[in-house]
Formats: C-alpha cells, sequence, structure tokens
C-alpha cells in the first residue's frame, strides 16, 4: 500500500499538514494535521509498503509493544483508507 501522489505531506510551522494536491482537492476539502509517529508512518507510506513493515518500522523508531503497534497502524490505515489517502 502507498499514498497516493495527490496528497503531499508538508511541515507547516512546525506542524506536519498532509494536503491534497490536483483534482483531489476538489472532492477533499480540508488537511490533515499528523502527530509526531503519523508523520513516521506517512514517510513509511510515501514508498509501497504493508502493516507488518508499518508495525516493524514503529517497533524499531518508538518504544511501543507489538500488539499496540500493530492496533494503532491498523487503526490508521483505517482512517487513511475512509478518507481515500491509499492507493
Amino acid at each position: 500500500m502507498k499514498v497516493k501522489k495527490e496528497f503531499v505531506l508538508r511541515n507547516i510551522a512546525g506542524s506536519d499538514i498532509v494536503i491534497p494536491i490536483a483534482a483531489v482537492g476538489v472532492d477533499f476539502n480540508g488537511m490533515i494535521t499528523l502527530n509526531e509517529s503519523a508523520a513516521f508512518l506517512w514517510r513509511k507510506l510515501e514508498n509501497d509498503t504493508d502493516v507488518e513493515g508499518l508495525v516493524s518500522a514503529l517497533l524499531a523508531e518508538y518504544e511501543v509493544d507489538e500488539p499496540t503497534a500493530r492496533t494503532c497502524v491498523k487503526e490508521y490505515i483505517a482512517k487513511l483508507e475512509e478518507i481515500g489517502c491509499l492507493e
């Protein structure tokens, strides 16, 4: 899975924000503010990856147990799918 190229992550005034570009902006009216770990996962999703890759990345970067990391990744992916950010 991968984020659509029509959504870009930018750091604006110290905040990580995803904004739609091109025609996507017509259907998606707004922007998404990400916390540190969500932005970390977004950057991983800029390259093709899967749930296991995201869980492994979280475990390597943060002090979190595997069940918590897996739950967080699944919830994050579900939210991105809901708003149409993933290919």
